[in-house]
C-alpha cells in the first residue's frame, strides 16, 4: 500500500508521523497533503531510509546529483560525494550513473545513504543497448521497463521517467525554432528511439504498465522534464510547456491509482520568468510538487552556475517550486569533483532557506533567530554550529586572530555592537 493511499484511508504511516514531526506541522494537514497529491514521501517498500516530505507547506528540499560517467568511474568516489551530499544538508541523491558500472554504482549508494534515493532508469536502458548492439536507439520496451522493474526491486524510491516525450511534442520540438534542441540526456534518449523506430515512446504508451510497478513498489514518479530549456533562448517556449500539458494529465492518471508523482522542471530561465513558470505548473499540474533544476538565470557564467542556480532557486522556490536540484561550478564542464559537490549543496542551502524564510516557515525563522543571538553576543562556536558550513567561517576567524573575543579583525574595537551595547 502506497503512502498516498494509506492517507487517503485516514492511515498514518511511520513516515508520515516523522514528516510531520520533522517539518513541526500537524499530522492531520501532512495527510490531506499526500492524500491530495500535493505532498509526496519518496519511501520505497523495500528499502529502510529516512524519510522525507516534498511539496506544499513543507519546507524546501534539495537533491545532490552523484553518478559516473564513461570518461570516468569510480565507485568510491560517487559513493563519497553522496555521503558529503547528505554531510552538508542535501535531503535526497540522485544517481545518474552511464559509465559501464552503472549498477554496482547504485547499489552501493543505495546501501550506504539513509536518504531518498532517485534514478533514471533509461540510462541503465540505453547504456545495455548501446553494450549489446551499438547504440541507445537499439533499446526496445523490455530494456526500459527491464531497468525499471529491477530498479524498484532493488529499493529505489524516485526515479525521473520522460513520458512526456511524444511522438507529438518531438515533432513540435522539431518545428520549433529552439536554439539548443534537446539538453536533457533521457529526453535525448528517448526522442532518438521515436525517430529512429517511427513509434511511440513506450514509457508513455504503457503509462498504466508503468503505475503498476511503481504502486507496488510505492515508487514516486519524477516525471521528467525531456525538454527543459538549455539556455534563456528557450526558455517557457512550445515544447517546453506542451510536454508539460502532457505531464500534468499523467500526474491525474498516477492520482487515480493511488501512486506518487511529481514533475520536473526547467532549467535556464531569466529570472523576470521564473514566477510564471512556477504558475503554469501548478496550475497544469493540480499542484503536485515542483522539481526544478537550477533555475539557472543567465548563461554567462560558466564555472559559477551553482550561483546562478541559488538565484533561481531562491526565487522558484518562494514562487511555489518545492524541491531544488543543486548545480556545482563543473556544471556544462565536467563531472563534478568532492569540492564541487560541496559547493553546489551549500548554494542550495542558502537558496532553500531564504525562500522559506520569505515564505514564513517556522523552522526556518528560529534557525534565523538562533543566528542573529549567536551573532549579537559574540558566540563564534554557536555561529560556527549553526552555519551551513561551519568550517569556512572559523577558518577565517582564525586566519586573523585578535586579542579580544567579542571583535573581529574586520572592525577590531571599532565594532558597531561593541560601541553602542549597554555594559
Amino acid at each position: 500500500m502506497t503512502q498516498m493511499e494509506n492517507a487517503r484511508k485516514g492511515r498514518i504511516t511511520a513516515e508520515m508521523d516523522y514528516v510531520a514531526r520533522k517539518e513541526n506541522i500537524d499530522i492531520q494537514k501532512l495527510i490531506k497533503g499526500v492524500a491530495s497529491g500535493k505532498i509526496v514521501i519518496p519511501k520505497n517498500i523495500n528499502r529502510e531510509s529516512s524519510p522525507c516530505g516534498i511539496g506544499k507547506g513543507l519546507s524546501t528540499k534539495i537533491n545532490a546529483n552523484v553518478g559516473s560517467s564513461s570518461q570516468k568511474e569510480d565507485i568510491d568516489l560517487e559513493v563519497e560525494k553522496a555521503l558529503l551530499a547528505v554531510q552538508y544538508g542535501a535531503h535526497a541523491v540522485m544517481d545518474l550513473s552511464t559509465g559501464p558500472a552503472l549498477n554496482e554504482v547504485r547499489k552501493k549508494i543505495l546501501e550506504v545513504i539513509d536518504v531518498p534515493i532517485g534514478t533514471v532508469p533509461i540510462y541503465e536502458a540505453g547504456v545495455a543497448a548501446r553494450s549489446r548492439d551499438g547504440s541507445v536507439i537499439d533499446m526496445d520496451e523490455d530494456d526500459m521497463f527491464r531497468a525499471i522493474e529491477n530498479q524498484a526491486r532493488e529499493g529505489v524510491d524516485f526515479m525521473t521517467i520522460h513520458s512526456g516525450i511524444t511522438m507529438d511534442t518531438v515533432e513540435k520540438l522539431k518545428n520549433s525554432n529552439r536554439l539548443m534542441g534537446i539538453v536533457s540526456r533521457g529526453g535525448a534518449f528517448l526522442a532518438a528511439w521515436i525517430m529512429h523506430n517511427q513509434q511511440e515512446n513506450p514509457l508513455y504508451k504503457n503509462y498504466e504498465y508503468l503505475l503498476e510497478i511503481a504502486y507496488e513498489h510505492d515508487v514516486t514518479l519524477s516525471l521528467g522534464d525531456g525538454l527543459r530549456p538549455g539556455c534563456l533562448q528557450d526558455a517557457s517556449d512550445i515544447p517546453q510547456i506542451q510536454e508539460l500539458i502532457v505531464l500534468g494529465g499523467l500526474v491525474e492518471e498516477g492520482r487515480k491509482v493511488d501512486v506518487q508523482c511529481m514533475v520536473e522542471g526547467p532549467g535556464h530561465v531569466p529570472l523576470d520568468q521564473i514566477s510564471a513558470n512556477m504558475k503554469i505548473q501548478k496550475t497544469i499540474c493540480k499542484e503536485a510538487p515542483f522539481y526544478v533544476l537550477g533555475p539557472i538565470v543567465t548563461d554567462m557564467a560558466p564555472g559559477y552556475d551553482h550561483i546562478t542556480s541559488a538565484i533561481g532557486g531562491a526565487w522558484a522556490a518562494f514562487s511555489g517550486a518545492d524541491f531544488l536540484c543543486y548545480v556545482t561550478p563543473a556544471e556544462h564542464m565536467a563531472i563534478p569533483g568532492l569540492e564541487d559537490v560541496k559547493e553546489g549543496v551549500i548554494a542550495s542551502k542558502i537558496a532553500a532557506q531564504s525562500a522559506d524564510v520569505a515564505l514564513g516557515l517556522k523552522n526556518a525563522w528560529e534557525d534565523e533567530i538562533k543566528m542573529a543571538n549567536a551573532r549579537r553576543n559574540f558566540d563564534w562556536e554557536g555561529q560556527f554550529e549553526l552555519a551551513f558550513d561551519g568550517e569556512k567561517p572559523r577558518n577565517y576567524r582564525q586566519s586573523c586572530p585578535v586579542e579580544e573575543e567579542d571583535m573581529c579583525s574586520m572592525c577590531g574595537e571599532y565594532c558597531a555592537l561593541r560601541l553602542v551595547r549597554e555594559d
